[in-house]
């Protein structure tokens, strides 16, 4: 897993496997050596992440200090390959040119660079949870377009979770999760739309209670008010744009005309001053 941080993703891996795996002397050194992997490129972040995942019971963390950008992903072998990748790659990065000579698909945009390099490193039949800003699916230039060819036509995208603005970012940056496996294309794309009502932030962040109907639905992959399916035979082959766009939501109702609000208005004087005269009398 590039891209560690603080090791928040990898802590969490660790404590769910830790709870659920038979804990024989093979299965706990397996767990703490040769499991968990990062690559981080700040200097702090690094630290952090070291004494984060040594604070939660990893010995001897499997982080490497270094760009991993900077990496050919051409030289990307099966030895190199993970089973899972989870990141959440940085919004709005920019790198250099002699950098992108690292990729085929040549782009300033960090995470689009991130996205080539997560899915050069998923083993055939490998999983991702990418955490990325939402204008990756519907982004016009060439690009963009190309990742979302490569995504659709290499790996299986079967889902699309569209959180609401400032879940991962601040001032209301809207992001998405991508779920797919590498191997056999992509037929169908599971939408599921979280509450786009819901106000995120430090004080407030995302919670089990707001993923309990996400994670239920996921495996069936219904059709509700805030999930739908999509047809990759349906999405324009010139863009492949995919973005969210729920064709569940219930219609508002329509406003109404300057005519019917003034003779509510009248109605409802009426009845007050029925309700006023009645009063009177009784006093």
């Amino acid at each position: 897993m590039p891209l560690p941080g603080s090791c928040g993703f990898l802590v969490e891996a660790y404590d769910y496997m830790y709870q659920r795996m038979d804990k024989t002397t093979d299965n706990l050194k397996t767990l703490q050596e040769d499991t968990l992997y990062g690559k981080e490129k700040k200097n702090l972040a690094y630290v952090i992440g070291i004494m984060n995942m040594i604070l939660h019971g990893i010995e001897a963390p499997n982080i490497i200090h270094t760009n991993t950008l900077g990496e050919n992903i051409r030289d990307i072998q099966e030895k190199n390959r993970y089973h899972v990748i989870l990141a959440n790659p940085p919004f709005g990065g920019k790198e250099r040119p002699e950098v992108q000579q690292n990729f085929d698909i040549k782009t300033g945009e960090t995470a689009f660079l991130f996205m080539q390099h997560f899915i050069k490193s998923l083993k055939t039949g490998g999983r991702a949870a990418i955490v990325i800003k939402n204008t990756v699916l519907s982004n016009t230039d060439n690009a963009s377009i190309a990742i979302r060819k490569l995504l659709l036509e290499g790996s299986n995208l079967h889902t699309i979770l569209d959180l609401p603005g400032g879940t991962f970012t601040g001032a209301g940056v809207k992001t998405v999760v991508l779920f797919f496996q590498k191997g056999e294309p992509t037929k169908k794309i599971w939408y599921y739309q979280l509450d786009p009502g819901r106000n995120m932030g430090k004080t407030n962040p995302l919670n089990d209670t707001d993923m309990a109907d996400f994670i239920a639905f996921a495996e069936k992959k219904p059709e509700t008010e805030q999930s739908w399916n999509v047809k990759v035979a349906t999405i324009d082959e010139a863009t492949f744009d995919l973005s969210v766009k729920n064709p569940n939501t219930p219609e508002e109702a329509p406003l109404r005309s300057p005519e019917v609000i003034l003779t509510e208005m009248e109605i409802l004087d009426t009845e007050t001053n029925a309700i006023l005269k009645s009063i009177k009398e009784l006093l």
